[in-house]
């Protein structure tokens, strides 16, 4: 496993992970980003990523609408496939997706619609070696959790998981049975912590100074025999400035201890 983080798709972002002493990056190109930009920049990025050795783990792409009633949003498509062609030119291995429900429309038919954008987006993925996989994350897909992945991800066999546990605490879910059941689709982690208290979301702290059972999870990880990038999150707004720098560091300290 490379224990790396997520940063800004420049190359101050790639050195910024060398500074952490981390292995990897990843790079989020969500909705409203400059795409254009960091494709123009993708020279850059590739002497970066030599010069300081960071590798980009994984790219990924959360929040718009991909399909509608009329079907899959070609301009969507479009950014989409760009990104995986920066993958392409970057080395990264991993395209992070995900496929929104259109309101309406039977569980069925939003299966149909996600099965056809993502076929579209596995094709273009295949010759240049990256894995795509979906989002755990409710941010306008519906791909986070079953059923949508036994419908989905059951007809596309190359389809992956992007897993983050605080998705599943969120949901009320029990994240080392999904583990368990679909940990052998886990294409990349997410490492981003979740305090509950009475049942109620409180924080997001650094992994390992939070509620999730990380030893638990590492050990599934290490039962599933998963060597992809683990994705340090930072997402706490108590969490910033001087104690945000602590709290990344004990992160770091303390997943470093448990990657053999």
């Amino acid at each position: 496993m490379k224990l790396g983080i997520i940063t800004a798709p420049t190359p101050a972002g790639l050195r910024r992970v060398a500074e952490l002493g981390l292995e990897a990056a990843e790079f989020d190109l969500n909705v409203g980003a400059d795409l254009a930009a960091v494709w123009q920049d993708r020279a850059a990025l590739r002497q970066a990523a030599a010069e300081t050795g960071v590798a980009v783990g994984a790219i990924g792409r959360w929040g718009p609408d991909r399909v509608s009633e009329a079907g899959v949003i070609e301009e969507e498509l479009q950014r989409e496939q760009q990104l995986l062609a920066l993958c392409g030119e970057l080395s990264c291995p991993v395209y992070i997706t995900g496929c929104n429900r259109v309101e309406g429309l039977s569980l069925y038919d939003n299966a149909t619609l996600a099965i056809d954008y993502l076929s579209r987006l596995i094709t273009a993925a295949r010759p240049l070696g990256v894995k795509v996989c979906t989002y755990n994350c409710h941010w306008n897909t519906f791909l986070d959790c079953d059923p949508g992945w036994s419908i989905v991800h059951g007809h596309l066999k190359e389809l992956g998981i992007k897993f983050d546990p605080s998705h599943s605490l969120a949901g009320g879910r029990d994240y080392l049975a999904e583990m368990r059941q679909w940990g052998h689709r886990f294409a990349h982690i997410h490492l981003k912590g979740s305090l509950y208290c009475g049942g109620e979301h409180v924080d997001d702290p650094p992994a390992g100074l939070d509620g999730t059972d990380w030893s638990a999870f590492m050990a599934m990880l290490y039962y599933l025999h998963y060597d992809g990038m683990l994705a340090i999150e930072p997402h706490s707004p108590t969490w910033q400035g001087n104690l945000g720098e602590a709290g990344l560091q004990y992160t770091i300290e303390t997943f470093r201890k448990m990657v053999f």
